[in-house]
């Protein structure tokens, strides 16, 4: 039997889990003293004898520095045990130097083997090793440093690529971050958002959303066709010359893409609509790219487009001296019902006001006959069960760092263009209905019961009650909320993928060629969709993170909620001014519709939540 794997006597020196054991007691189990004065009882087959002693202490089996490359030269080409190490590496088989050479043996760098044959490894070994060891060393004392500076709650510039690993768990787009485990904290969206709030690799204000639900995060950038290629595609119909007619586009202060229009010609109304089917057309790259986007995404900091920018700079109305648009002209009878309707390719000569700027000339001709047929229309469409929820509203957005909230105001010249936009939806559903045109109809199931709500709670109620909106190809079906047997979104063909689309039809169809067919208009108007639903979820959940940072840099915040709901000891309130719903602790009895002093109690940007008390 070899001496290593002989049975030990008692003060011999042993090797337990790679560390200096001293043997105390040899019987069938072995009791070891391990360093730190700690013993055990272990199995022969646990422990591996090094050198006999004895030795009194462990402490006396500490080894001098030395290189092996010397022993390494002499020891090339040739196999030896470990006795014979000890003594070309310190010149004695002493327990220390037994302990030394098994270390050098362990390491595995210079040698390789057992303690009874062991051998020196080959010279680019040992070099392809060391790098790669000096390699790793670097990488801890990497790590190291990095995760020293976050605990500080700081970073270089070198941090922000691995950093980008807790960014992914942040945006909801990884699992896992080594580096959030490793501090301690819990693997979550939450945890990473404050982390790189608290080092300074994201703002304060950092606005997560866009890139959690996976919207898009920049506009597109794509090759535009000139608008003159459109007339040579056969059977397109010469355009409309409308420039005589006085046209408005009426939108927000600082809109930037204005896509609708209006004027009146005696009892014709026509609502115009920038013409974006001339340039995108079903299938090309530019079709595409909207189709996936789905809608521009409309966010507090900014506008991301579906469409290249320098499509809004040709084809926006009013943005030129002479716009092109496909035109719908309605008549109305006295009841407000559509009684013709006209859809035409055409050039405009457009003015842009603000919603402002409207209602101060809501009095004049000609905006006060399109306020007049606008006011029919509306009546019509009560009297058919349309839902009227007058919740407030605000705008959010951010300039220069700074979060502005302002209310919707519901002005004479908004209700007038509402409707007038609606109007132009359901002509185009009736027109394409009447031409067995497939397009995507907007439809909405009639809830369990039907109100009228005035007060603020019973509007919040009746809206919960209220199925969403769908898409319909083929016969359209009723939109219980706007009253109208049959309606398309056709107004905003810059704005939404549903609209160009109803748009692509409308031109196939004026201009004489094959239409696309219903299952090519629900695969596309399904993709759109997919591509909706993820615009309005950043949309909706960028609006509150803004509204959050504002409440956050106004600790002191007071104001004024209205009781909406009431549950047991608790209460949702809806603040008008900011258009926040919020449940709040009631210490008292409180009424549906009472309004009520809040007080900001704290913001968690982090959680995106917030919350308030009643004073008092």
């Amino acid at each position: 039997m070899s001496s290593y794997q002989a049975i030990p006597r008692t003060g011999s020196l042993v090797v337990y889990k790679s560390r200096p054991a001293r043997v105390l007691a040899a019987a069938e189990k072995i009791e070891i003293e391990i360093e730190g004065g700690q013993t055990k009882r272990v199995r022969p087959k646990d422990i591996l004898a090094l050198h006999p002693g004895p030795i009194a202490s462990l402490a006396q089996i500490r080894p001098p520095e030395v290189h092996p490359q010397e022993a390494w030269e002499l020891l090339e080409g040739s196999e030896t045990d470990l006795k014979e190490l000890a003594e070309l590496l310190y010149g004695e088989h002493s327990p220390g130097a037994a302990w030394g050479a098994w270390e050098w043996l362990a390491e595995g760098l210079w040698f390789e083997g057992t303690p009874e044959a062991l051998r020196p490894r080959a010279l680019e070994l040992i070099e392809r090793d060391r790098a790669e060891r000096e390699t790793k060393a670097r990488a801890e004392q990497a790590w190291a440093a990095l995760l020293a500076r976050l605990r500080a709650g700081r970073i270089e510039p070198e941090d922000r690529e691995p950093l980008q690993e807790v960014e992914r768990l942040a945006t909801l787009q990884g699992e896992h971050s080594r580096i959030l485990k490793a501090l301690g904290f819990d693997e979550t969206p939450v945890s990473a958002y404050r982390l790189l709030v608290a080092v300074g690799y994201w703002s304060p204000t950092h606005n997560p959303y866009p890139t959690r639900v996976g919207a898009p995060t920049t506009n597109p950038e794509l090759p535009i066709p000139p608008l003159d290629a459109a007339a040579e595609i056969p059977g397109e119909p010469a355009r409309l010359d409308l420039t005589h007619l006085p046209a408005f586009a009426i939108d927000d202060e600082g809109n930037q893409d204005p896509d609708d229009a209006i004027s009146i010609d005696g009892e014709r109304v026509w609502i115009h609509v920038a013409d974006v089917a001339a340039l995108v057309t079903p299938d090309s790259e530019l079709d595409r790219e909207a189709r996936a986007r789905g809608a521009n995404l409309y966010l507090p900091e900014g506008t991301l487009h579906m469409l290249p920018v320098a499509i809004t700079e040709q084809l926006g109305l009013g943005l030129q001296e002479r716009s092109p648009a496909l035109s719908f002209g309605l008549r109305l009878d006295a009841e407000g019902e559509i009684a013709a309707i006209e859809i035409q390719p055409s050039l405009v000569r457009v003015q842009r006001l603000s919603y402002a700027e409207a209602d101060r000339r809501l009095a004049d001709p000609p905006l006060a006959e399109l306020a007049e047929r606008a006011e029919r229309y509306r009546q019509r469409r009560l009297a058919q069960g349309a839902a009227e929820i007058d919740l407030p509203e605000v705008s959010v957005r951010v300039r220069a760092g700074e979060v502005l909230i302002r209310p919707v105001e519901r002005s004479g010249a908004r209700a007038m263009v509402t409707e007038l936009m609606l109007m132009a939806g359901e002509a185009a559903a009736r027109y394409c209905q009447q031409h067995a045109l497939p397009i995507p109809f907007a439809t909405q199931a009639t809830p369990e019961r039907i109100e009228q709500p005035t007060s603020m709670a019973g509007m919040v109620a009746y809206r919960r009650l209220f199925k969403p909106s769908r898409t319909v190809v083929g016969e359209p079906g009723r939109h219980f909320g706007l009253g109208l047997d049959a309606y398309a979104r056709a107004t905003s063909p810059l704005r939404r993928y549903a609209d160009l689309l109803v748009h692509q039809q409308l031109r196939a169809h004026l201009r004489g060629s094959e239409p696309l067919s219903v299952a090519q208009v629900s695969q596309r108007a399904g993709e759109a969709d997919q591509g909706g639903l993820l615009v309005r979820r950043a949309e909706r959940q960028s609006n509150l993170h803004w509204k959050l940072v504002y409440l956050a840099r106004r600790p002191q915040w007071t104001g004024e909620g209205v009781v909406v709901e009431l549950q047991e000891r608790k209460a949702t309130v809806l603040i008008p001014e900011l258009a926040l719903e919020t449940r709040v602790r009631a210490k008292q009895p409180l009424a549906l519709d009472q309004r009520v002093p809040l007080a900001l109690v704290e913001v968690d940007l982090a959680q995106a939540e917030c919350q308030f008390r009643i004073p008092g």
